[in-house]
């Protein structure tokens, strides 16, 4: 029951995601720098994070933080920003659906990057290691139907006013896109997106407070997100903007990247890099479906296809998962078994041997 919560809650924050993307995005049509945007976003949930930490941690203490620890968050806040900027100039040269496609490549990513850091286990003679495996390339696979396969269309939904409207906000005032270009700054979002998970892992099963782990990392990320504004942006009227999706667009921003944050720190804790990293490849199919329902968008075969294989690669994922984890406790139940009877010897092996002296 545990687990089907954490997958549900998973998936809402992929939700969350997307649909800080696709604001993202119009807001950047309308002139917003992603390096402010990046900034704003983070600075605001620095200080709506700051009076939670106190709240979460006003009966239980919080851990203490070495200077080594001090590092590894710096190291987070760093690569946590790179995501981002990369993320959204990608977005500002692209689209939100390309995005999501190409955040697919982040399970690959994530799972050489755990075998590499020993965060996952690579056993081809085991069954979970080839489910896992198998499970990654199959949703990776499905994500690609869904970019490069269109198929003919579907009509299921009819477009309203609502919805014509949504989609000339996101294209108004936007500027011809460089997909080229755009495909390049996601494909390194997507990399450092791998590096962020596997860096939380490694901070979160030693520290334990996923709160103060994003306030923290927050804090740098900001600092070197505004750095980086101040070297990019020549013009000053980039720091106060005046429309009215922009300042709505940041402030989601801002609530998604603290919760989005949290949410996933504590679940790399818990499950290890690979099951956060595997939600990603789901944003394919709530892109689509917010695109139909929302956006006027037209769904398309290949989007049925591309969904239909993706989730059939997310649950092979999640079923060597489980069995990973199942073969865990029968080795730790072995070990405890062996242990005891090894107690149980060391006590029985004096009296026998004064049996033996009598």
């Amino acid at each position: 029951m545990w687990e089907i919560k954490m997958v549900i809650i998973l998936l809402t924050m992929e939700l969350m995601d997307v649909g800080c993307n696709t604001l993202s995005k119009a807001a950047m049509a309308k002139g917003m720098s992603s390096s402010i945007f990046t900034t704003y976003t983070h600075g605001i949930a620095f200080f709506f994070l700051i009076p939670l930490s106190f709240l979460f941690h006003r009966k239980t203490p919080s851990p203490h933080i070495s200077v080594a620890m001090i590092f590894r968050l710096f190291l987070l806040g760093v690569l946590c920003c790179g995501c981002s900027i990369f993320l959204f100039i990608g977005i500002r040269y692209s689209s939100p659906t390309l995005a999501s496609a190409m955040n697919n490549l982040s399970p690959a990513f994530t799972f050489i990057m755990g075998i590499i850091f020993r965060m996952e286990v690579l056993n081809l003679r085991a069954q979970s290691s080839l489910l896992k495996s198998l499970g990654t390339l199959v949703s990776i696979g499905g994500a690609f139907i869904v970019t490069l396969y269109q198929g003919m269309p579907i009509n299921i939904f009819s477009s309203s006013p609502t919805q014509f409207s949504l989609h000339s906000l996101l294209n108004a005032n936007e500027t011809q896109p460089n997909w080229a270009l755009g495909g390049l700054y996601l494909f390194g979002s997507s990399i450092f997106l791998s590096l962020t998970y596997v860096t939380k892992t490694w901070i979160a099963r030693d520290f334990h407070s996923e709160i103060l782990i994003t306030l923290i990392s927050f804090f740098f990320e900001t600092i070197v997100a505004a750095i980086v504004t101040f070297l990019a942006e020549d013009d000053t009227s980039v720091w106060t903007p005046s429309i009215n999706i922009v300042w709505i667009a940041i402030l989601f921003g801002a609530l998604e990247v603290g919760v989005v944050n949290t949410v996933q720190t504590w679940a790399c804790g818990k499950k290890g890099p690979l099951f956060v990293a595997m939600f990603k490849p789901l944003q394919m199919i709530i892109a689509v479906v917010m695109g139909v329902s929302f956006l006027g968008d037209i769904l398309h075969l290949g989007s049925l296809i591309g969904g239909t294989v993706i989730a059939i690669g997310f649950y092979t994922v999640m079923k060597g998962k489980a069995e990973e984890e199942s073969e865990k406790e029968v080795v730790e139940n072995r070990l405890t078994y062996s242990s005891e009877e090894e107690d149980s010897a060391s006590h029985k092996e004096p009296l026998l041997q004064n049996i033996m002296n009598v």
